[in-house]
């Protein structure tokens, strides 16, 4: 178990997320590097952590650079031969990197990605092949996975033009399409808090929402073609703007801001 948390480099990008760091990175092994990319120019955050956790490096980019973009600087510091990548509102449970270890050795070491069971998230896009340990899919959510870095031979691991949304669902279809496997690890597990690295304000969403649209249409521009595009996002932009109406007409402008931020982490 020793030597494959020293394999592993934890990377988690976040954006002033003083809040909800601490206890994600206190659930790491101290065996483990974690590599904090810190996307603003807080300089007091580096300090802090790195005097109080001797595994810990923080990078601050100076400014938001983007989920992706954050990733792929914190990955490009990895000498290990995972890169495990993690929200900063999540938490690992005891048995997490155990459970992954465990399956790791039972596929040999082939696979792409290999998630924990994100405890409030269910896995997207299951395969008929199931087994008792774990399964084969066709993509997971970013809050947790574990990356082998050997079988990614991606120039940039993400695609930098995804700002925030949907890069994690690109480099799963993309590891698919160059003959990739995934796994989740059905007795691994990772906490999900949600919604708690950063504060909820108007104006947090409304830029929220318009990366949303913009990695919805992107996306399916790029792996479908620009009908799709179009068509899927002129559809979701119809729906926002309904739901945005009644949310305001009906209910509370912190219920909507919830709403929102749910929807977009859970399709």
């Amino acid at each position: 178990m020793l030597e494959f948390e020293k394999n592993v480099t934890f990377v988690i990008v976040c954006f002033k997320s003083s809040s909800v760091i601490e206890k994600c990175i206190e659930s790491i092994s101290s065996s483990c590097r974690v590599i904090i990319v810190e996307n603003s120019n807080d300089i007091l955050i580096k300090s802090y952590l790195e005097k109080k956790f001797s595994n810990v490096q923080v990078l601050i980019s100076g400014d938001n650079i983007g989920y992706g973009s954050g990733n792929n600087l914190g990955i490009s510091l990895v000498k290990t031969k995972y890169a495990f990548i993690l929200n900063p509102d999540t938490y690992l449970e005891k048995n997490t990197l155990k459970e992954l270890s465990y399956v790791a050795n039972i596929l040999n070491h082939n696979f792409s990605i290999l998630s924990p069971k994100i405890f409030n998230n269910e896995v997207l896009n299951i395969h008929s092949m199931k087994m008792n340990d774990f399964i084969e899919v066709d993509s997971v959510k970013g809050f947790a996975m574990l990356l082998n870095l050997s079988k990614i031979n991606f120039d940039k691991i993400f695609d930098e033009k995804f700002f925030l949304f949907l890069e994690e669902i690109d480099l799963c279809k993309r590891i698919k399409n160059s003959g990739g496997k995934i796994f989740v690890a059905l007795n691994s597990r990772v906490q999900h808090s949600g919604k708690q690295a950063s504060e909820y304000s108007l104006n947090i969403e409304l830029c929220r929402n318009w990366h949303w649209m913009w990695s919805l249409f992107y996306y399916n521009h790029k792996h479908f073609g620009v009908l799709v595009a179009y068509k899927t996002t002129i559809i979701k932009f119809l729906s926002s703007i309904l739901k945005l109406f009644i949310a305001l007409v009906f209910f509370k402008k912190k219920n909507f801001l919830i709403h929102r931020s749910e929807e977009h982490t859970s399709e």
